[in-house]
């Protein structure tokens, strides 16, 4: 056996996934072998679900760096990252639109329009407009303190919308960020007006099927920007807040 062990090459074990790294394939080999032993097998174990945890995490936020880089010049190169994270097959555009007469599109600006018209007819609001009421029932001030729990509550590694500022720069600039922020949302809040800049959102078409024409064959995505997102966190807390005394104690195992 000694001999054998000697001359005999041993297979290198390989990957599975594409984030496992040498430590974590050297973790599971040691967890392997100590079979026998139930705490040194679970303490181990507790180690490798840790390591694979953090190394899925870092690969799929570097991933999604690559494929923000990559949406306006290497679009296959970002379709196929798209499918390599979320393992879902994804397909590139037919290049042409259908009209809602049934017309092919072929013009770029046309096809721009045509995916104007749907989306507005998507998210149209056909509710009726809502009394608005004059008396002035202004609440307290967003503080800082507020945005920096909605920033907490956020996740990480998103794409940004057109002004490409990610929550992850503004807590980088720390005090600065957070109070230009918290300036900017009070301004929003006293007015009552949202900058139509901020109230803007980039949508991204992915085709279900492979030559897919029907907007309805495509998968829209909206990227809205971030200061916005940390606008909504901070009015859904304060909602959350407020109907939190309301909500039964059997109902609350419901809330999310």
């Amino acid at each position: 056996m000694e001999a054998a062990t000697e001359v005999i090459p041993k297979v290198k074990r390989k990957a599975k996934q594409k984030w496992m790294t040498e430590e974590i394939l050297n973790l599971m080999e040691e967890r392997r072998c100590a079979k026998g032993n139930k705490e040194k097998n679970e303490q181990i174990h507790k180690k490798v679900q840790e390591k694979c945890n953090m190394s899925k995490e870092n690969w799929i936020n570097e991933k999604c760096k690559e494929i923000q880089q990559q949406r306006k010049h290497a679009p296959q190169t970002m379709y196929r990252n798209i499918e390599e994270i979320t393992g879902k097959r994804t397909f590139l555009s037919s290049g042409c639109l259908k009209a809602m007469n049934g017309d092919i599109i072929i013009d770029k600006q046309k096809i721009l329009e045509r995916w104007a018209e749907y989306i507005r007819e998507l998210f149209k609001d056909d509710r009726k407009d809502h009394n608005i009421m004059k008396n002035n029932f202004a609440g307290p001030p967003i503080m800082k303190e507020e945005v920096e729990t909605a920033i907490k509550k956020m996740k990480r590694g998103k794409a940004t919308g057109s002004d490409n500022i990610s929550v992850e720069l503004i807590e980088a600039l720390e005090d600065f960020g957070i109070g230009k922020v918290t300036h900017l949302l009070n301004e929003i809040y006293d007015t009552g007006q949202i900058p139509i800049d901020l109230s803007k959102s980039i949508f991204i078409a992915l085709p279900k099927k492979p030559g897919a024409t029907e907007c309805e064959l495509h998968r829209t995505i909206s990227l809205m920007r971030h200061i916005t997102k940390i606008l909504l966190k901070i009015i859904m807390l304060r909602i959350r807040n407020k109907i939190k005394p309301e909500i039964a104690e059997e109902l609350r195992i419901f809330r999310r």
